[in-house]
């Protein structure tokens, strides 16, 4: 084990830039902060390349520690507040591989998102999508970095248990209708349909959108339907992580 007590050591200055989008890309890695992320990810095999510990902790993790031969740092808390996203620690850190899916699906049911910006509603869809047993989830343009700190806490680890892509849907939504998958766009439209008609749906791709404008137009037009989620009080909306929650458990309804 290697201990580092200074916030100005080089390999903390290294690890810090992983807090932004940019350091992450540049270095290929993210920070996944907190007992229960470690744990998932271990559990998860995924790609840890070294746990960062604060020292009065060290105790405390020893058996966690014992599942994996993964390097470990132990640092003072002076350190691993400077790593530290959140304002209450839990001393425990790991730094993890970014691990690109290559092969998109083709076939399934799955969620796509339409530049939605907000960290907190991109990881509670991540989450509810592995929840509903969804194969898949897709990220457009201007959707927030899957490895935002505040995404990260959103998916409580279930960016492990289902695919999450990044894809331009000019060019993926058409492949998909070729290979017989519905798209299905969120919006409010003279010719939108109840959302029951998305019961009991199996190869189909829901699309919702940018929390302020909602699913572009030129995305819009290349869906197979439009729905609507109906409101039966004065709210003019859903937040969209509700919406998608809505729409994705339809699915999995059986038609009577």
């Amino acid at each position: 084990m290697e201990s580092i007590s200074s916030p100005k050591n080089e390999k903390i200055k290294e690890l810090v830039k992983l807090q932004t989008a940019k350091g992450r890309k540049k270095a290929g890695m993210y920070l996944l902060e907190g007992e229960h992320l470690v744990e998932e990810a271990i559990k998860e095999r995924a790609q840890i390349k070294l746990i960062v510990v604060t020292s009065n902790r060290l105790e405390d993790y020893k058996n966690l520690l014992a599942q994996t031969d993964v390097q470990v740092l132990v640092v003072s808390q002076d350190v691993f507040h400077k790593l530290s996203m959140t304002e209450t620690t839990q001393g425990i850190l790991a730094v993890v591989e970014i691990v690109k899916q290559e092969i998109l699906p083709h076939k399934g049911r799955f969620i796509v998102l339409d530049a939605v910006q907000d960290p907190g509603n991109l990881g509670t869809i991540v989450r509810t999508a592995d929840a509903a047993g969804f194969d898949a989830v897709v990220l457009g343009t201007g959707t927030v970095d899957l490895y935002n700190d505040k995404v990260l806490r959103s998916m409580q680890g279930s960016h492990f248990h289902i695919p999450v892509f990044q894809a331009n849907l000019q060019e993926y939504l058409p492949i998909l209708k070729e290979k017989g998958v519905q798209v299905a766009v969120t919006a409010l439209h003279r010719d939108s349909k109840d959302y029951s008609v998305l019961q009991g749906a199996t190869d189909v791709a829901i699309v919702v959108g940018n929390e302020g404008q909602g699913v572009s137009d030129d995305v819009i037009d290349l869906a197979d339907v439009v729905v609507t989620i109906p409101m039966f009080g004065k709210a003019e909306s859903l937040n969209v992580s509700i919406a998608s929650a809505l729409l994705m458990y339809k699915t999995k309804e059986t038609k009577e």
